[in-house]
């Protein structure tokens, strides 16, 4: 500690602190327009000027020493201070000081008595306003050349779009690229505008002047409703609508940072597109409806179908979007009402080998450490993931740390995002990752990289993993996979060599024909390490979930073969738990996945879907046959916020409310539980996907208990022990809590297995999977291999974030594709394609550059009306049935030329 004495006061400081952390320990207020705790101190403006053992420094930027006597209140310090402040507001126009101005500036001439009529004394000609960009306005006028957001957009975003342009006076903040800043690098994070001390930056319309900073009584704090990283949002309200979102400074994970996603694409709630009132197919035509008459069709229609085809006939597809509450009760009313456990959600289609092979391996379906402790991590491995653009907070702190001096290794077959920075990046043929994360191993093995205490003490399988390895030398995998021989052995050398290494990745490990033995082969890595287990010796591994609920749909029992916490319907003791609490039996068969679901409706087996917040039609590989699948099924009931296309092969769709419009909970990639709150009111006759289930039960004359979300959370805790220590309550006054929490006055368990893993002996299990070839290979006919992801603008199926400025952000799909291709088949940059497949057809415009390999090509599925997931294949994973999105073969063509 560092004891100095400020203003007569003896504070003390930890290592590290800064006068300016004195000022703050002792009481006193400092103007600080170039600082920002979450960025490193520049001392550029000297507002926060103090006398330090008689000299006159910049807070901000000067270490607190022990001994040292500070003078921060004085006359002579204030108005220096007070003269900084006001030649700097001496050289902005009148509008900066305005009375109603919000600015950080404006707060502080207010605070020092520094009068509006002190602006525009020595004002430079007018140098105007960028508004070209749909979320991120700029008022040159307003500039002072803090650099704040210069440093944002490098320090904790990492894209380096803006920078300092002219000299002296003239100097003033512009995207790098230069022109217009819609025509920049810019991804919209906010954080320029979050920080902007003068309101140069601004967000247009009811948000503008709004920052995280500034304390609001209309605020909600929320969790984000996009990605699984679970970002904690500030949500503030005007006349019952949201005016803005802002990261919260104190998110467990964002940290005040955020994504153009969480931050700026809430226009879908007041879109003109929103369904306001239920609707039933009458006469071929979807007709609105009360909600007393759709309830009765839904109740007729599942009473129907049982009565036909028994419970087994009734099937639901609960959702990512839907809150824990919301899926705990979706599961119990098909268990207890229906008698069935045909329930099954989205994790099937993107992280369902995520939790099989995590469980094999550890024994329980998540990640191993928070995600806090990447910053003691000093080598990553991130593999089949693009966080950049998936997951841009998580993408920035992983950049951050590997600008900061960590080692990057990136397996990945494009080259973006992450990549770019890399110190290895490995480009595997998609379908090839078990036999590269084998050559891994087997240079670990080979070179003794391992952790011998560790295999002999916590874990089994060496023996059959040894064997296995022998026939993965670098030299082979580089034939199977592509990936040079000499990359694989450097990589495999600076994860091993490293102190504390970190696995991630993404769902270019799980969409596989093979994608379990992906996760396990993979997982292998931080077990032969002993970078697992509490050790303190690596970070472990941790799934980049896709969707912001995606874990707790899972943790909730929103699946066929298991309970609420993850037991089994098959075993005796984890159903007679649930029955004793829910007072009707559990079936003891496992219901049907999301694939088996479409087939049993194609087949006249299955009666009656309800889909619950889902967009199958467009989300789901070979889509032309599920929606074969929907049309063929005699009731089909869809909760949506938008007609979707899904949607409109409904019989019956109920209109519901968004994230931000709900209460309850969400987990995200790392096992957190935390709160979501309504911001505002779901429009008109929407209701919350709760009260839809509640309201059906009750009309079956079913009791699913539970009136309330926090009822439901606490009655699944008596379900699941995993979860017994969880509450409404505990969230609201701890904020977020991991699982396993089974016990109140306990902490959850934020790095798992320090004392033994959660596998019936207790040992970590290495895999010795072979590697096997993909579904799909390419031929003459389809002669590339299609790899499908998300863009940085939108997300999932776009229902959400192509209602609103995003759109003007990302217009359009397009196929990524090398210039070696583009001249072969002749298509030119920005022309439009017919890419085929053996299952169907879809048209993009061309983009042509290198970030991917010749003979790949990669798009995203935000468009629905494009038709991407109709080249997609039924080809599954073998153990979870999750599908093969990243290996299909096609062939394209530009459009107008004969297939």
């Amino acid at each position: 500690m560092t004891r100095l004495q400020i203003d007569g006061r003896t504070v003390d400081l930890p290592a590290g602190a800064t006068l300016l952390d004195a000022a703050r320990a002792a009481g006193a207020e400092l103007p600080t327009l170039c600082h920002d705790d979450r960025l490193r101190s520049a001392g550029s403006c000297r507002t926060c000027l103090v006398q330090a053992d008689g000299r006159t420094v910049a807070a901000c930027v000067t270490p607190a020493t022990p001994g040292m006597t500070v003078d921060a209140s004085g006359e002579e310090v204030r108005n220096l201070r007070r003269d900084a402040v006001a030649l700097i507001a001496s050289a902005l126009p009148p509008h900066a000081l305005a009375d109603e101005a919000p600015s950080e500036l404006a707060e502080v001439c207010r605070t020092l008595s520094i009068e509006p009529d002190s602006a525009g004394t020595s004002l430079t000609p007018l140098r105007g306003r960028d508004d070209t960009h749909p979320y991120v306005h700029l008022d040159r006028d307003l500039c002072i050349a803090c650099g704040r957001c210069v440093r944002m957009c490098s320090d904790v975003q990492g894209t380096f779009a803006l920078t300092l342009t002219g000299r002296g006076a003239d100097t003033v903040v512009a995207p790098g690229t230069g022109g217009a800043w819609a025509d920049s690098d810019c991804v919209a994070c906010g954080g320029c505008v979050d920080t902007c001390p003068t309101g140069a930056i601004t967000q247009p319309g009811p948000g503008q002047g709004l920052t995280s900073r500034q304390p609001d009584p209309d605020r909600v704090r929320t969790t984000c409703g996009y990605c699984g990283v679970g970002c904690a949002l500030d949500v503030v309200v005007r006349d019952d609508r949201v005016a803005a979102v802002l990261p919260a400074p104190d998110g467990p994970v964002n940290r005040g940072h955020a994504c153009v996603k969480g931050r700026f694409s809430y226009g879908y709630l007041t879109s003109a597109e929103r369904l306001t009132e239920p609707l039933v197919r009458r006469d071929g035509v979807l007709t609105p409806v009360s909600w007393d008459e759709a309830i009765g069709v839904v109740v007729d229609g599942l009473r129907a179908a049982v009565e036909q085809g028994g419970p087994d006939a009734v099937a639901a597809i609960s959702s990512a979007r839907a809150t824990n509450e919301e899926n705990y009760l979706v599961q119990k009313f098909l268990r207890t009402v229906i008698g069935t456990n045909n329930v099954d959600n989205c994790s099937r289609l993107c992280h369902a080998p995520s939790a099989a092979g995590l469980t094999a391996s550890f024994g329980r379906a998540g990640g191993t450490d928070p995600f806090g402790d990447v910053e003691t991590a000093d080598c990553f491995l991130v593999v089949g993931a693009n966080p950049v653009e998936a997951h841009p907070v998580v993408g920035a702190r992983l950049l951050q740390r590997a600008l900061g001096g960590a080692r990057l290794i990136v397996a990945d077959p494009r080259a973006v995002g992450l990549a770019r920075h890399a110190d290895v990046h490995l480009r595997p043929r998609p379908g090839t990752n078990v036999a590269l994360f084998h050559g891994l191993a087997h240079v670990l093995v080979a070179e003794g990289l391992t952790d011998p205490g560790f295999l002999r003490e916590r874990v089994t399988g060496l023996d059959e993993l040894t064997t296995l390895l022998a026939g993965y030398a670098p030299e082979r995998v580089a034939e199977i996979t592509g990936v040079p021989a000499d990359h694989i052995t450097q990589a495999a050398r600076l994860y091993g060599r490293a102190d504390r290494p970190a696995v991630l990745y993404g769902l270019g490990v799980t969409e596989h024909l093979h994608g379990t033995d992906g996760v396990r082969s993979l997982a292998n890595l931080p077990i032969l390490r002993g970078a697992v287990g509490g050790t303190g010796r690596g970070f472990g591994i941790s799934p980049l979930r896709g969707q912001n609920n995606v874990q707790g749909a899972s943790d909730m029992g929103a699946l066929p073969d298991l309970l609420p916490g993850y037991g089994r319907v098959t075993d005796r003791e984890a159903r007679a738990r649930a029955e004793a609490v829910w007072g009707r039996p559990v079936p003891p068969t496992p219901g049907m996945r999301i694939p088996e679901m479409f087939e049993a409706a194609r087949e006249g087996r299955l009666r009656a879907l309800w889909i619950i917040g889902e967009d199958v039609c467009a989300t789901d590989p070979d889509s032309r046959r599920v929606a074969d699948a929907l049309d063929a099924c005699p009731l089909v009931v869809v909760n949506e916020l938008f007609l979707s296309e899904t949607a409109r092969h409904a019989d019956v769709v109920l209109p519901v409310a968004s994230w931000l419009e709900k209460d309850g909970t969400f987990v995200n990639f790392d096992r957190r539980f935390q709160r979501v709150r309504p911001a505002v009111r779901p429009p008109d006759a929407a209701r919350t996907d709760f009260a839809v289930v509640q309201a059906v039960a009750a009309a079956m004359g079913a009791d699913l208990g539970c009136p309330a979300p926090a009822e439901a959370l606490t009655e699944c805790g008596r379900v699941a022990p995993v979860f017994a220590g969880l509450s409404h309550a505990r969230l609201d006054s701890e904020g977020a809590v991991p699982w396993p929490c089974p016990s109140s006055d306990r902490p959850g368990e934020a790095t798992l297995y320090a004392e033994r893993f959660a596998t019936p002996d207790g040992l970590a299990h290495l895999s010795a999977a072979p590697y096997l070839p993909p579904g799909e290979e390419p031929d003459g006919d389809y002669p590339l291999l299609l790899v499908t992801g998300r863009r940085w603008a939108h997300y999932n199926s776009g229902s959400m974030t192509r209602r609103g400025g995003n759109l003007l952000l990302d217009a359009r799909g397009l196929l990524d594709l090398h210039p070696e291709d583009a001249a072969r088949y002749g298509v030119r940059d920005g022309a439009p394609v017919t890419v085929d497949s053996r299952h169907g057809q879809a048209r993009l415009i061309a983009r042509v550059g290198p970030d991917v390999a010749p003979g790949q090509v990669f798009c995203a599925f935000h468009f629905p009306d494009e038709g991407v997931n109709s080249l997609t294949s039924e080809n599954a994973d073998t153990v979870t049935s999750c599908p093969e999105y990243k290996v299909t073969a096609v062939r394209l063509r530009p459009v107008g030329a004969r297939g």
